[in-house]
């Protein structure tokens, strides 16, 4: 899901942690069905809600697994540089203003602070509710986008390689790399705030690749005043790269389709059909608008008396200059990897066009879907019965929405 980064020397206070064999842990986690299991209250100290994770055996006994190792290595009780995931669901769990519970979705693992498929929600309402960068990851708005073309594997296979070449000509990949899309500081600037509607206006996008983005591709809270110059510095050269790590732009090929009826509706007619996909995020931007967030929010926490159990869980209250300072950076930085994949987007799209001395519309190469796994967002829910309005933190977890919900 990104880079996690490197572990943040965190000097404020934590709580101390409980220790215990791997049998009493596993004391306090219980199956509820085949695919879910609850954390209880005591787990770890401070719990606010219990924490849920959803796993099959075979995932379970990687989680199990992860834990076991983590019993046997002391005080700290990390391994590998984090702690178990079980134990950070259970540390968010803690977090003030956390309702419900500390959800862990499948393939469930460790990453900074949050467990990576973590996702914990905080009621607005609440004065001590806090915002964690940890719950977002350090390359905010990691995402993947999908584009469908009408090219079939006949096609593209006996020239797959030369295509693979291609795209790799094109678009930029690996630590470091510099993009070939020409921006000033202004530009930047613009960028931040207006997401894709800054690529449309640049003729990197087309109107359609807006309205199938989560958020349509602009977090309207955004201001890049608040992104430091340092992260700026990073970001300016770095738009339409990959990046390094699990990114990637893959030709991908439709091989099975379990619903007809909503394939056709997102342009996948056949089997065969060749697609797209791109897997990136707000690249050295984010990655330091998150670091410089950590470093503030360590201030506030001893200044407001936070204490967590992992000192990777760094917060702020929500409603806090610093996690106000926060939220608007990372909009930005979210805003970033949007103009970031779109601009990947347009590169495939010359890349292909090229190659085939076609058109990109007439090869049909849209946007299917582009959505971030990686984000913290103010949503409404309902909560004991009644609406509320959360800032939800997903990290390495994307959102779903039932049929017929208004953002879709």
């Amino acid at each position: 899901m990104g880079d996690e980064g490197t572990p943040f020397n965190f000097q404020g206070r934590v709580n101390k942690r409980i220790v215990r064999s791997f049998d009493d842990d596993m004391g306090f986690i219980r199956r509820v069905n085949p695919y879910k299991c609850e954390i209880d209250l005591g787990f770890v100290p401070g719990m606010n809600v219990k924490g849920t994770f959803y796993v099959n055996s075979a995932l379970q006994e990687l989680l199990y697994d992860e834990l076991r190792c983590s019993c046997g290595s002391g005080e700290s009780g990390s391994y590998g540089g984090f702690l178990p995931a079980v134990r950070q669901l259970a540390n968010v769990a803690a977090l003030p203003g956390i309702v419900q519970k500390s959800i862990g979705l499948p393939d469930l693992h460790s990453g900074y602070g949050f467990a990576i498929g973590n996702v914990a929600a905080f009621d607005m309402s609440n004065p001590e509710s806090i915002v964690s960068p940890g719950g977002v990851g350090f390359d905010i708005n990691c995402g993947v986008r999908l584009l469908r073309t009408n090219l079939t594997e006949k096609e593209v296979g006996p020239v797959r390689e030369q295509l693979a070449q291609s795209l790799f000509d094109h678009i930029p990949v690996g630590v470091g790399s510099k993009g070939v899309i020409p921006m000033t500081a202004s530009d930047l600037d613009a960028a931040l705030e207006m997401g894709i509607d800054w690529s449309l206006q640049e003729g990197y996008a087309w109107a359609q690749d807006k309205e199938h983005c989560e958020e349509f591709g602009r977090m309207l809270q955004a201001d890049p005043s608040k992104v430091s110059g340092r992260a700026k510095k990073r970001g300016l050269p770095q738009l339409g790269t990959l990046g390094a790590g699990n990114h990637y732009c893959e030709l991908q090929v439709v091989d099975e389709v379990y619903d007809w009826f909503a394939a056709r509706r997102m342009g996948i007619e056949r089997l065969g059909q060749v697609c797209v996909m791109i897997h990136s995020g707000s690249r050295g931007l984010g990655h330091q608008v998150a670091s410089d967030s950590l470093t503030a929010m360590e201030a506030a926490m001893m200044r407001d008396g936070i204490v967590t159990n992992d000192r990777q869980l760094a917060c702020a209250k929500i409603s806090s200059q610093e996690g106000q300072d926060y939220l608007a950076a990372m909009a930005a930085a979210a805003n970033y990897a949007w103009v970031n994949r779109s601009s990947m987007t347009f590169l495939v799209r010359q890349a292909l066009g090229k190659h085939f001395q076609q058109a990109p519309d007439d090869l049909d190469i849209n946007v299917v879907y582009d959505v971030s796994h990686n984000i913290a967002k103010v949503e409404q829910h309902m909560v004991d019965g009644q609406l509320k309005t959360l800032l939800v933190h997903r990290k390495g977890s994307t959102r779903a929405f039932p049929p017929h919900h208004p953002l879709i």
